[in-house]
């Protein structure tokens, strides 16, 4: 399949990504879900190899590269298993903060280890009480003389364990009426005093991505961790959710493309009646409203990309996709854990795992629901 957004550079860039993966990934994914979690090595090892941060700068230590490139990592992790999720995280929604919002000196410090795999980011904005309503989240942040302390509990977090920077919305000033103009992003780090881990969370699916809980209790950060503006930080969180809503559609596309795939090669060897169950009809008819499913959706994704490529607001828009490519995937996981019969069933298949991975994508960056009312809203209802 031809993308909009593909030149020479970025097949060739795919092509390394695919050897690297085939050698560091796809052999020990596995395992790693065994073990619940990522090791730091293969994050090292995809800094070493330039697939970590590619649209920071180089004078930061990344390749400063066109989103092009991002996409090409997303989908080449997705197609080994969503639970390469965080670095995903890492690379295109925790780093443009950065890149965006921070100053020099915060950019000299944080991007070149960031590249290089030594710094794993997160970002912590679900609270226990608090989901898709960011307005109402109860995390305080108090500035004292020349830092700020910061109280309260996070839940949900993507690279918890590992993460070693934690980008932090909290309430700088919990009185601000709109209640948003309160809200600021603080940057934790790892040794921060107060800062510490509570649970490693154990999900339905992603299990080798490790989600946690951060604890907050009298955290000491030094205010020249402050992202941007005290009071913007709700602002900035809505100009960025559009690339994470565009990242969290895309992994849902190619997760679609590859359970069709592979049902596909498994009805063409499964015989049942004499026959292989690809000469069925209503095999057949499943597999043919599957496939214009997913055909659709990569051409939707894919002009998508490039409007996000050339400065487009796709507010609307990437609302519309995250909603139905993960609709859409979660309705393909299911007719293909189906058309496999009982082995779909065993953890042997891949479609076993991908049918666990596939319903939180409709879940995180925004529930579907508020992605309706989104789409309804800017349609003027």
């Amino acid at each position: 399949m031809s993308h909009l957004y593909i030149q020479k550079e970025h097949t060739i860039f795919r092509s390394a990504l695919r050897k690297f993966l085939d050698k560091e990934a796809y052999p020990y994914y596995e395992q790693w879900e065994e073990d619940r979690m990522i090791p730091r090595s293969f994050w090292r090892k995809l800094g070493d190899n330039g697939f970590l941060c590619p649209e920071v700068d180089d004078q930061y230590g990344g390749s400063g590269v066109d989103f092009g490139f991002s996409v090409i990592i997303n989908e080449e992790l997705e197609r080994v298993g969503s639970g390469l999720v965080g670095i995903s995280l890492h690379n295109d929604i925790v780093i443009p903060y950065i890149i965006a919002y921070g100053t020099d000196e915060q950019k000299r410090r944080w991007l070149p280890k960031s590249a290089t795999g030594e710094i794993i980011t997160a970002i912590a904005m679900t609270e226990p009480g608090t989901g898709s309503d960011l307005a109402n989240i109860r995390t305080t942040a108090r500035r004292e003389g020349d830092h700020y302390v910061i109280n309260g509990q996070k839940t949900f977090i993507t690279n918890g364990i590992h993460g070693d920077l934690v980008i932090v919305a909290c309430k700088t000033d919990p009185d601000a009426v709109p209640k948003h103009k309160g809200i600021s992003l603080i940057v934790v780090e790892r040794d921060a005093q107060g800062f510490s881990r509570g649970r490693k969370l154990h999900k339905a699916g992603l299990h080798c991505q490790d989600t946690a809980e951060l604890i907050f209790e009298d955290c000491i950060v030094p205010k020249e961790n402050l992202l941007g503006q005290e009071g913007k930080g709700f602002q900035y969180l809505m100009e960025k959710l559009q690339q994470e809503r565009l990242i969290v559609a895309l992994a849902a596309q190619v997760s679609s493309e590859t359970m069709l795939n592979q049902t596909i090669q498994y009805i063409k060897q499964r015989e049942a009646f004499g026959k292989a169950i690809s000469k069925f009809q209503n095999t057949q008819f499943k597999i043919a409203e599957m496939a214009t499913e997913v055909e659709m959706g990569r051409t939707f994704i894919d002009q998508l990309i490039v409007d996000h490529m050339n400065g487009k607001d796709i507010v609307t828009k990437v609302s519309m996709a995250k909603w139905k490519l993960t609709e859409v995937a979660r309705n393909i996981a299911t007719e293909c854990m189906q058309l496999h019969g009982g082995y779909g069933y065993m953890e042997e298949y891949e479609i076993a795992r991908r049918y666990r991975d596939i319903p939180v994508a409709s879940i995180y960056a925004g529930t579907n629901e508020i992605m309706k009312t989104i789409i309804a809203k800017n349609l003027g209802l």
